[in-house]
């Protein structure tokens, strides 16, 4: 193998991982753009294993520490780490700023420090850091013309695609405890975090996740609004992940929000299809649009 191309394999073999919602989300992509999407997607996945891995917090604040000097290192032109190298030919390409990086970066420190939120007011920055800053950085990647009204598509995008993630596996994350429901909408609920870790779900409970759920459609609806017709074509690859999130949370809805029993998830056949039915739509809408 050519040992330019590892940087690039060991970001793939992370990222764009088979049956993710990612890895269908490349499918009729360039190759330059697949491979900054799974280098992007790999400094994620690398960042946030911190604290995933990392049962010890001093160990776990020594990785991050390393990291930033990483940054350092590769915006300095001289980075260390396989993801790292396989990220430079692409930060001057797409424009990908550094401040994005340690933004993330800040996100994963908040996992060291936080493990619940009072309110959803106090949840919104961690939103924007290990949400939205992934998404706009995605976004750069696949290019847009409207410099105003596209990074907040892709802004409120990332924060649905993270929201969504931590309601879909939250037993998991309580199990860890780690709890991303804010505390006086539990309260509000009359559900405790203990309740979050039994495999059963109360009428309480519930109606707490139909309440989550109804935030969740807010979220697609006010990114779908946002982002304009010039650049649907283009953006399409986060308009399959916004595709596949709406499918399942509507399977979720439909079986009774039984997520603290059992894990719903949309067949590997099914992710296909849907995002291939949507990557053609949005092709014959661009070709609509060019020819008008």
């Amino acid at each position: 193998m050519n040992p330019d191309t590892v940087p690039d394999h060991y970001c793939q073999n992370l990222a764009d991982r088979p049956g993710s919602d990612f890895h269908y989300s490349l499918l009729g992509l360039a190759q330059p753009q697949r491979r900054a999407l799974n280098a992007l997607q790999a400094f994620y996945l690398e960042a946030t294993h911190i604290t995933q891995d990392c049962r010890d917090p001093g160990v776990a604040q020594a990785k991050l520490d390393w990291w930033r000097t990483e940054l350092e290192r590769l915006f300095s032109g001289h980075p260390q780490h396989p993801v790292s190298r396989a990220l430079q030919p692409h930060l001057s390409s797409y424009n990908l700023p550094e401040e994005y990086f340690r933004e993330i970066l800040d996100g994963v420190a908040m996992d060291l420090d936080y493990d619940a939120y009072p309110s959803f007011t106090e949840l919104t920055l961690y939103m924007h850091r290990h949400g939205s800053i992934p998404t706009l950085l995605a976004s750069e990647v696949l290019g847009y013309a409207d410099r105003r009204a596209t990074p907040r598509f892709a802004h409120e995008a990332g924060a649905l695609l993270l929201l969504f993630e931590r309601f879909h596996d939250i037993r998991h994350h309580a199990q860890h405890g780690r709890f991303y429901i804010p505390e006086d909408e539990m309260r509000r609920f009359g559900v405790d975090p203990g309740d979050l870790l039994a495999a059963q779900t109360t009428d309480r409970v519930r109606q707490l996740f139909a309440f989550q759920a109804e935030r969740l459609a807010d979220y697609q609806r006010r990114a779908l609004e946002l982002l304009p017709e010039c650049d649907r074509h283009a953006q399409c690859s986060l308009l399959i992940r916004l595709e596949l999130v709406q499918t399942l949370l509507a399977e979720i809805v439909a079986d009774g929000y039984r997520l603290l029993e059992q894990r719903t998830q949309l067949p590997p056949l099914r992710k296909l299809w849907l995002s291939w039915r949507l990557r053609r739509r949005e092709q014959r809408r661009y070709r609509q649009m060019a020819t008008a």
